[in-house]
């Protein structure tokens, strides 16, 4: 039966493309307002408040992190190091903001966690076969679009 089928390679790699541009375009849009609507300032007054330490520099660090690390993630370049980035965030986020409010929304950790819990899925597996990523890496190896769709027919082991 179909729905007891192993994923197949094809699939796990779209998978991954949805899940890469869901976050990084969650991690853009956050990064961006924090940028571009709150300012350097806003979010440094914000994270003054919230309690965390150096403000200044946390402040438009996380900014710039979420917005740029969102867009790596978006396109799958440099996907574990954007990746981990975010969930970096997420972490200090949950641990110093959302955990006081208990699991659920609103203020509480089980966005910020469904966002950590992603990114931590992405730095495992990497940005999958349509990401730069992919294509960075077989212009590094010299690997041929046909090694590429080979490659697992080969290493396939028959039962």
């Amino acid at each position: 039966m179909l729905l007891f089928n192993a994923p197949s390679r094809r699939q796990i790699d779209t998978a991954l493309a949805v899940l890469r541009v869901m976050l990084g375009v969650t991690f853009i849009l956050h990064g961006g307002q924090k940028l571009f609507v709150f300012g350097f300032d806003g979010v440094t007054g914000a994270f003054t408040q919230m309690g965390i330490p150096a403000p200044g520099f946390f402040g438009p660090f996380v900014a710039l992190v979420e917005f740029f690390g969102g867009i790596a993630i978006t396109l799958g370049l440099l996907t574990r190091l954007a990746a981990l980035g975010v969930g970096a965030t997420m972490v200090v986020a949950i641990l110093t903001v959302h955990i006081k409010n208990g699991f659920f929304n609103p203020g509480g950790v089980e966005f910020p966690l469904a966002l950590l819990a992603s990114a931590i899925a992405l730095v495992i597996t990497g940005a999958g076969a349509f990401s730069l990523d992919a294509l960075v890496g077989k212009r590094l190896s010299g690997e041929t679009q046909a090694d590429a769709i080979e490659a697992p027919a080969r290493t396939r082991r028959v039962a």
